[in-house]
């Protein structure tokens, strides 16, 4: 039988086991990873990629940032904890351009993150990986699963933003930036997160960004696959996790719209729910026949 399921939350509550699960995180983990050094992947091309890595069991999982985010952030860091507790191996990673890794934000491109995604995987992972990916890390966990299925073992995505470029900036822009766009190379948009420092937008990336589009013919991912959207979200609308539910392949996908969830998806509340998710695809996949 087909599984797929909607779940609506009208509130934030959980289960008691994933309040347990919270309850008993250590004291201080977070911090000690957080100040640690990172260890650095250095790719073909000289990029030095920075990741921590927590060995264990598999699946493991792996940790996919935002745009102009880093694997410092709570997200990275609660999975972080998760998964030392279950016993699961953890990989999160900073991709070109991003925290503590080589390069250059403004000389970035979509496909250069998947490729740096695609090496962390190969190079620091074995065996079957569940990836999780935050906003536009749910293109990049999207593309990087197309490109390994053999290594994807399920999908979590929390705002996933694929297409973002095509549909959320490039149809969004009035004709007076679109000029701007086009005389200057780049574009400077509102940053809701950071009044001082608008988002430097670059025709590279939106002109490379139109050969990394998911969202315009069936995506053949059939693993299981779990999106998490806030209905509140000011920038990637929850429509967007529906599309992506009606594109790919899997018969095995459940969204959870959160009501009064917002884009980032990051508060305590939110962790929990993000816990319970994974702890629940985790296990599905660890009682299924091999």
């Amino acid at each position: 039988m087909d599984h797929l399921a909607w779940v609506i939350l009208l509130c934030p509550g959980l289960s008691p086991a994933a309040m347990v699960l919270t309850a008993n995180f250590p004291k201080g983990s977070r911090m000690d990873e957080s100040f640690s050094a990172p260890s650095i992947l250095t790719r073909d091309n000289g990029a030095s990629i920075a990741y921590h890595c927590t060995p264990g069991k598999n699946p493991g999982v792996v940790f996919m940032t935002g745009f102009k985010s880093d694997m410092t952030g709570g997200k990275a860091l609660a999975l972080a904890d998760f998964c030392r507790i279950r016993g699961n191996a953890f990989l999160r990673f900073d991709y070109q351009g991003h925290g503590q890794s080589s390069g250059d934000f403004n000389d970035g491109t979509i496909g250069e993150w998947v490729s740096d995604a695609i090496d962390a995987l190969d190079q620091l992972t074995d065996g079957p990986q569940v990836l999780v990916g935050s906003s536009m890390g749910g293109w990049i966990m999207l593309l990087v699963a197309r490109a390994r299925p053999q290594r994807v073992a399920g999908l979590l995505g929390l705002a996933s933003a694929p297409d973002f470029t095509e549909d959320l900036i490039l149809a969004e822009l009035s004709d007076a930036q679109v000029a701007e766009l086009n005389a200057t190379d780049c574009v400077l948009l509102p940053n809701d997160y950071d009044d001082a420092e608008p988002y430097r937008i670059n025709k590279k990336l939106l002109d490379e960004g139109a050969n990394q589009l998911l969202l315009r013919e069936p995506l053949k991912l059939n693993c299981p696959i779990r999106l998490i959207h806030g209905i509140n979200d000011a920038d990637v609308p929850w429509t967007t996790s529906m599309r992506i539910m009606e594109t790919v392949t899997s018969a095995d996908v459940e969204v959870t719209l959160v009501k009064a969830g917002e884009h980032r998806l990051s508060e305590d509340h939110d962790l929990d729910r993000l816990r319970q998710t994974l702890g629940a695809l985790l296990d599905q996949l660890e009682n299924s026949p091999s």
